[in-house]
C-alpha cells in the first residue's frame, strides 16, 4: 500500500519548500501533482528527491491538457517521475445540465486520451467529482457513461465526493474493482461544522466509515491512496491527522 499526499491540499500554503519538508517529517515518501506545480518541472523534481520524496502519479487539467498540450504534459510527467496520469473533473459545461449524449462525447475524448498516454508509455484515467453521480433528466449516471464509453480509462476514485453526488461508494468500489487503480482519501465533517472547511474533514475525523471503505479497496486491487482536503485552514494538523489515522485502520 503506497500513502501519497495531494499537493492542491497544499496550494495555501506554500512556499513548497516548506511544504515538502512536513511532509517528509511525518513520513509521506509520495506527493501527487496538480498544475501549481507544474511550470519548473525539473526543479521541483530535485525538491522532490532532495527530501526522500516521489511523484509517482499527477492531475493535469483539463482534459485539452491531454489533447492540444499532450506533449507538455507528456513531458512534465516524465520530468517528474509519474507513470499514472488522471484528468481530475470535467469542464463547467459538464457541471451545469449536460445531458447524456454530452457525456457520451466526453468519453470519446477520455477514451482516445487513454490510448495516447499509453501509447507514450504511461497510465491514464479519471478522478470524480459528485456531477458524476448525479443522474440526468434521461435516468442515466454521468459516471456509468465515462467507464462504459471510455474501457481503457483507470478510475481514481474520489470517495467522499461519491458520497457528496448522493452515491453509496461500498456498491461503486464493488461493481467496478477491475477499473479503480488509486482513490483519493478524505472525509466529510459531521452536518453543520467545519464550515470554513468547506464541510471537509481530517481523514478519520468524519463521518466516513473509512476501515470498511478502506478494506474494500484493498480488496479491489487498489495499492495506492491519496491523502486530500480540498480546503484545509491548517495542513500540519491535516496531514498528520491523515495518515496517523489512515495507517491505524
Amino acid at each position: 500500500m503506497d500513502v501519497s499526499f495531494q499537493l492542491y491540499s497544499a496550494r495555501n500554503f506554500t512556499p513548497w519548500e516548506d511544504v515538502l519538508d512536513q511532509l517528509a517529517a511525518l513520513g509521506y515518501t509520495q506527493v501527487e501533482g496538480f498544475g501549481g506545480v507544474y511550470q519548473d518541472a525539473a526543479t521541483f523534481r530535485a525538491a522532490l528527491d532532495t527530501r526522500g520524496l516521489s511523484m509517482p502519479s499527477g492531475h493535469f487539467f483539463p482534459l485539452a491538457s491531454f489533447e492540444e498540450e499532450f506533449d507538455k504534459t507528456i513531458a512534465a510527467a516524465r520530468a517528474l517521475g509519474m507513470s499514472q496520469l488522471y484528468c481530475p473533473a470535467p469542464d463547467d459545461i459538464y457541471r451545469e445540465g449536460a445531458d447524456a449524449t454530452a457525456w457520451r462525447e466526453l468519453a470519446t475524448r477520455l477514451e482516445v486520451a487513454a490510448k495516447r498516454v499509453q501509447d507514450a508509455g504511461l497510465r491514464f484515467g479519471w478522478h470524480n467529482h459528485h456531477w458524476e453521480f448525479m443522474a440526468l433528466s434521461s435516468g442515466e449516471i454521468p459516471m456509468t457513461l465515462l467507464l462504459e464509453g471510455a474501457p481503457s480509462m483507470e478510475w481514481e476514485a474520489d470517495i467522499a465526493w461519491i458520497v457528496r453526488g448522493g452515491a453509496e461508494p461500498l456498491a461503486w468500489i464493488k461493481d467496478h474493482a477491475d477499473r479503480i487503480t488509486a482513490a483519493h482519501v478524505k472525509d466529510i465533517a459531521p452536518e453543520g461544522e467545519a464550515a470554513d472547511e468547506d464541510g471537509w474533514a481530517d481523514v478519520g475525523e468524519g463521518v466516513m466509515d473509512w476501515p470498511a471503505i478502506r478494506a474494500a479497496l484493498h480488496d479491489a486491487g487498489v495499492k495506492l491512496f491519496v491523502m486530500e482536503h480540498d480546503n484545509p485552514n491548517d495542513l500540519a494538523r491535516f496531514a498528520r491527522r491523515s495518515i496517523t489515522n489512515f495507517r491505524m485502520f
